[in-house]
């Protein structure tokens, strides 16, 4: 290998961590051609993990090495949410330490790659794509291994939880979740009431947060809130609560 290809090869090895995944085509625009990429690998430089995806070669990857690839490379905003985000953050305590599951949060009309819908990351990994917040809103830097991510911040995760509720999400686990949330920074809660669509995902947290006794309630503004009209009934066959035209499940509401 000449000098120059190996001080390429030398400036690319350093700029990027270890433990993450190199998108093929992130790679080409940056000056690394798909011929220089295939004596990479053929020299064991680097390995293919499907198409379009390359990492050290023997290097450990997990799913959220591919996550870093897909927010910093791709410009994705799919990122850790809901229980996982949670979880990641040590804001779950009771959950498993070693979780089989994941959640992925991102926004309506992108497009997973192949790659990492294909890869066996060890654990099972769901992404839900919605525009019920923007996706730029109550995002927090996670530092992981060598490298960061973003991922839901507490509020916004657990109103990604209420997302998925009831169908794919127990609503008693969301409220043992929400009641270790008595820190929360009331403007960050305040922002995302303000720009999330969802009337149930609002009602929901309010009523869980009121039930939880938390104080940074208080200092919300929820004039500034739209919380629609009418009633929304949850599930069937549960406890209506006026204050916020909900029902909800008897076994919720009659939690101490």
């Amino acid at each position: 290998m000449s000098a120059n290809k190996s001080s390429k090869l030398n400036r690319l090895l350093s700029s990027q961590p270890s433990g993450v995944v190199l998108c093929s085509s992130w790679l080409v625009e940056h000056g690394y051609s798909l011929d220089l990429q295939q004596r990479y690998k053929k020299s064991q430089w680097f390995e293919s993990i499907g198409a379009g995806a390359l990492i050290r070669y023997g290097d450990q990857v997990d799913y959220l090495g591919g996550v870093y690839a897909m927010q910093t490379q791709l410009e994705l905003s799919l990122h850790p949410g809901g229980k996982t985000a949670l979880g990641l953050q040590g804001k779950a305590h009771y959950l498993e330490l070693s979780p089989k599951h994941a959640q992925l949060f991102g926004a309506q009309g992108e497009h997973v790659p192949l790659w990492f819908k294909k890869q066996d990351w060890s654990v099972n990994v769901k992404c839900t794509l919605s525009n019920f917040l923007p996706p730029e809103v109550g995002l927090t830097e996670l530092s992981y291994k060598q490298f960061t991510v973003k991922v839901s911040n507490p509020a916004r995760a657990i109103m990604e939880c209420l997302y998925l509720a009831p169908k794919s999400q127990s609503l008693l686990e969301v409220y043992e979740l929400m009641e270790g949330l008595n820190n929360l920074r009331p403007a960050s809660v305040q922002q995302l009431l303000e720009v999330c669509s969802s009337i149930k995902v609002k009602r929901l947290f309010l009523y869980m947060a009121d039930k939880a006794n938390h104080d940074w309630v208080q200092y919300l503004d929820l004039n500034r809130v739209n919380l629609g009209s009418g009633k929304r009934a949850i599930v069937s066959n549960g406890v209506y609560i006026t204050k916020y035209q909900i029902t909800v499940p008897k076994e919720l509401e009659s939690m101490e």
